[in-house]
């Protein structure tokens, strides 16, 4: 029988005992976060502002921006503060948030990335169809759908994984409750139903990959055999991004699945786990800025916007 205590919270792992390098991790991540969120924002606001932008594709690029703030949100704050003040622990609640909150961000970003994906072989494989097809009512159901299934999904696998209490440590070795970590001090009960909603799920998103994977096949045989080169950099320049974005999940999924668990080097555990709680909702707005030069021109002006509002600020008070 297993040993059960009663866990009210868990230490997180610092990954440098030297308080000086506690307090540059904390100023470095704190800056990260904040050119992540920032980005997402900007993205944001350029889509709801630039009336040019008032399409499907932009529509379910916002609730991506959108998602990657909360996705971000969940462990770096906590990571930064425990940083700063030097206290590692998180309670029993907080690190059930974290896991649902994980969760139920990737489960979104998944059904969202699939909606993208649709959107873009409607457009440019059955472009006559497009506007009959990617509706507004049927994108806003479509988003709605994909953040409900996220929360479905999450609330299954958190209130599987907190139904039962905690054996041995109560020690994670990661900055933040990651779910391979606390799954590794569960029951074996949860463990077994655990992997069982995994295999469930696993038909979920293998169609979903299988479904992204025939949309991308068919949108780049349409693009090949235009005859325009303007058309085909044109074609390329909207669904590129989002398939940077998607081998960026993939990659990300790919490390958390096969990365090592390890409980004696914390730099590793950093750095497989900053390839998809970090990089994703940080490099998303950038991918999309470079890429996309209807995006680059609503972001100079919503910025140029904001400067010169601040100069007239400015100079009102100088007055």
């Amino acid at each position: 029988m297993d040993n059960f205590t009663i866990i009210k919270e868990f230490f997180l792992i610092d990954f440098s005992n030297i308080r000086e390098l506690q307090l540059l991790h904390a100023l470095f991540f704190l800056l990260i976060y904040i050119a992540a969120v920032m980005g997402n924002l900007l993205t944001i606001t350029a889509i709801i502002t630039d009336p040019h932008l008032h399409s499907p594709m932009y529509f379910f690029l916002s609730n991506l921006s959108l998602l990657d703030i909360g996705y971000i949100s969940v462990t770096l704050p906590k990571f930064i503060v425990n940083s700063l003040t030097g206290n590692q622990s998180i309670s029993l609640l907080g690190c059930a948030a974290q896991v649902f909150f994980l969760i139920f961000f990737a489960g979104v970003e998944i059904a969202l990335l699939v909606a993208m994906s649709y959107d873009r072989y409607v457009a440019i494989c059955h472009p006559l169809h497009y506007g009959v097809t990617m509706t507004p009512l049927r994108c806003l159901w479509v988003a709605i759908g994909s953040w409900f299934s996220g929360l479905i999904y999450s609330a299954l696998h958190t209130g599987n994984m907190f139904r039962l209490p905690f054996s041995g440590s109560n020690v994670i070795h990661q900055f933040f409750c990651d779910v391979p970590h606390v799954l590794k001090i569960s029951s074996t009960e949860v463990c077994d139903a655990e992997y069982l909603l995994i295999a469930t799920s696993s038909t979920f998103v293998l169609f979903s990959f299988g479904f992204l994977i025939i949309s991308y096949t068919y949108i780049f045989s349409t693009v090949f055999k235009m005859p325009s080169v303007e058309g085909r950099h044109k074609a390329l320049s909207t669904c590129s991004p989002q398939l940077i974005i998607l081998i960026l999940f993939l990659l990300a999924g790919i490390f958390t699945a096969l990365g090592p668990i390890s409980d004696t080097s914390p730099v590793q555990n950093l750095l497989i786990s900053m390839t998809y709680t970090i990089l994703p909702p940080f490099m998303n707005p950038i991918i999309y800025s470079l890429r996309n030069m209807k995006i680059k021109i609503a972001l100079g002006r919503v910025i140029k916007i904001a400067f010169c509002s601040k100069i007239e600020i400015s100079n009102f008070k100088k007055i």
